[in-house]
This record gives structure tokens, sequence and C-alpha cells, in this order.
């Protein structure tokens, strides 16, 4: 199983190999690096694609202890160490664009574009915060309840068969304290807004225009605050994780992106 051990955590990855240009893909809350599945097989081997299990999700074992985006950021760039990638475009999904954004803050001469699914740059919805943390501690503490489950799928994916599958992993999941740490990540991040000016790499945004979770208002802030954005690209009727229901609609443009960063190398 490849895990590489970073920051004195146990990061699982999967890489397709290759000489193409290297892309590491980070995924939204609840979810791990097989929602990543249909890009990684409409990638590769053109690029090398490397997914991974984030803190509290999949087969990453981290310990537990309260952590923050700027810290996921340092995993990934300390998985690009690992396998020994000096430069990288690094994207993400809702919270995996939370950390990219902060990767290409800390290290802006490592990223050589960003690939941002469903995300934002700004905080939690206050609205949200009380609503959320109570649902994830009652998951932890009893379990989580068939209308729970449906709820949150319906937020993050809106489509009856991919719906059933993840469930059915979230009930299957076993070690679920770690839960909470990645919960109060989510709800307690800080408005990074004001300082996407700093970040000049290209970068392709894409957002399902279904998206309950992050409005498309949060997407058209990001596209205009990144100054070397191409325009947003919407994926018309897909949910929150539009790169895994609508991955047809969503392949082409990355493809495109890639190419266009890979020629400019």
């Amino acid at each position: 199983m490849p895990v590489a051990q970073i920051n004195q955590q146990h990061i699982y990855f999967e890489d397709s190999g290759g000489d193409g240009l290297p892309l590491i893909l980070a995924h939204g809350f609840l979810m791990d690096q097989q929602m990543f599945a249909p890009q990684v097989a409409a990638l590769s081997p053109e690029f090398r694609v490397i997914t991974w299990d984030e803190r509290g999700f999949g087969q990453t074992e981290c310990d537990g202890q309260p952590f923050t985006y700027w810290d996921s950021a340092r995993d990934c760039l300390g998985l690009l160490d690992y396998l020994g990638i000096e430069k990288a475009v690094v994207g993400g999904m809702s919270q995996g664009g939370f950390l990219s954004l902060r990767v290409a803050l800390l290290a802006p001469q490592r990223v050589l574009g960003l690939l941002l699914l469903n995300t934002q740059a700004g905080p939690e919805d206050p609205t949200h915060v009380e609503g959320y943390r109570l649902l994830m501690h009652s998951w932890v503490e009893q379990g989580l309840t068939d209308e729970q489950a449906q709820y949150v799928a319906s937020i993050i994916l809106a489509e009856p068969q991919q719906n059933a599958h993840w469930i059915a992993k979230w009930k299957a999941r076993t070690n679920l304290q770690s839960l909470i740490a990645a919960t109060e990540c989510l709800l307690g991040r800080e408005d990074i807004t004001g300082r996407l000016g700093e970040i000049s790499v290209p970068a392709l945004v894409v957002h399902g225009t279904a998206d309950n979770a992050i409005p498309v208002a949060r997407a058209e802030t990001l596209c205009a605050g990144l100054v070397n954005s191409q325009p947003l690209v919407l994926v018309e009727g897909a949910a929150h994780a539009a790169n895994l229901t609508h991955a047809e609609q969503v392949n082409p443009p990355i493809v495109d992106f890639l190419r266009r960063l890979q020629a400019g190398r």
C-alpha cells in the first residue's frame, strides 16, 4: 500500500506515474481520493496524476490532533517532496481547493497552476456551522442514520447511484474520532479572499450550477480574485462533487488547461 510518512501522519496516495505534467488532486470533505477516478482515467497516461487521502479520511492514518488547512497544504507539499516532484499543478474539490489555495500561498514557486473544483476562498457560512457540527458529533457518538446519510449525500452528490456508493462507504467507516478534528478544521477555516491577488499562477475554476454547499457566487468571487484565472467553467445541473457526477462536462476543460500548461513548460 503506497503510504508516505509526512508531518507525523501516514498519508495514503496513488500515483499514475509517467513523464507527463504532474497533477496532484485533493478530495472534498467526507470523500477520499477515489472521487477522482474519472479524472485519473481521463488524464493518465498523458499526465501524471497523484491523488491522496487527507487527514481524517480514506486510508490515511492521522494522529487525530487539531489541524488547519495550512497543515494540509504542508502535507501536500510533503507528498510532492516524497515523490521527488519539484513543481506540479495543484488542485482539489471543495476542501481540497481550500488547501490548494494555501499551497499556492505557502510555496508559489512549486505550483505550475491551480485546478479549483467547486470551492472558494471564504470561510464557512456561519448559518451552517452549528448544524454541521451537531451532525458530525451525532455521527461520531451515535452512528450515521439513514436520514442523515441521505441528507449529506444530497448535498455532495445528488445522484442516486453515487449516493448509495458513498453512503455505504461512510457507514462502513470505523475510525470516527478523527472526523472531529477534520470537522473543526472545515468549520474554523479563515477567509483568505483578500490574499487571492498574491496568487499569480494560471488557474482554472470549475463549479456546478446546482451546488448547494458553495453557491456559484463564491466561485465567481474566487475567479475574479485570482489574477491569472481562466473564465469560470459552469457545469450545468451539477451539485457539489461535479467532477464525479458530471465528469463528461468537467474533464474536457481540465484536459485543455493541462495541455496549455504542458506546452508552456
